[in-house]
């Protein structure tokens, strides 16, 4: 006599034999149900890779134009404010030949002989050629007299009244200021017109000391 349940594991083990069977001849005869990816189309991935590269190639001469602009302006701050530091050497020759010229008086000039003359005539005029080979180079002198007072060019020296200034303009300058390019070289040496001072406030009782 058969057990039972031996004949029910049986009965099982057949039935999954022939859905196992009825699976792989389905397969055998529908290629395309063996998997449910597609194939990758070259024609899209070529493309990809085309964008891909492109791409890349954009960044890479974005970035080199970039480094073309920076390096042109790199160069072109080289040749504007590389003589920075000698040109700030030179502004105390040029300082000491006006201040040199600034002593001579009027009258001292016209009563000097022709020798002395010829002197000042000449300091003078090494002092307008030095003047011209600084701007050669970019260094400006500039004398802001009567001009709004203005931190970034002007260094403060003190405050006086001026009767035809408004407070906070350039009543006197001390030592002229020089530009570099758009750079500030040495900023001017200015005295700065303020306020005048108000009148006294009347006494508020005229009578205060009658009785």
């Amino acid at each position: 006599m058969t057990d039972p349940t031996a004949r029910k594991a049986e009965d099982a083990a057949a039935e999954a034999q022939a859905k196992v069977d009825a699976q792989t001849e389905t397969a055998e005869a529908d290629p395309q149900a063996k998997s449910t990816e597609k194939p990758a189309d070259p024609l899209a991935e070529a493309k990809r890779e085309a964008a891909d590269y492109r791409d890349k190639l954009l960044r890479t001469l974005a970035e080199m134009e970039n480094l073309r602009k920076r390096t042109e302006r790199e160069i072109a701050d080289a040749r504007a404010y590389g003589i920075t530091g000698f040109a700030r050497d030179v502004l105390a020759v040029a300082d000491n030949m006006h201040r040199a010229l600034e002593t001579i008086d009027p009258a001292l000039r016209e009563s000097a002989d022709a020798k002395v003359k010829s002197l000042i005539e000449g300091v003078e005029l090494t002092e307008r050629e030095l003047l011209k080979a600084l701007e050669k180079h970019g260094v400006k002198k500039f004398s802001p007299e009567g001009q709004k007072f203005d931190p970034n060019f002007h260094q403060a020296m003190f405050e006086m009244e001026h009767p035809e200034l408004p407070s906070g303009h350039v009543a006197q300058v001390m030592q002229a200021g020089y530009m570099i390019g758009e750079r500030v070289l040495r900023p001017a040496m200015v005295g700065v017109s303020k306020a005048a001072p108000k009148p006294a406030a009347a006494s508020v009782n005229d009578n205060s000391g009658a009785n």
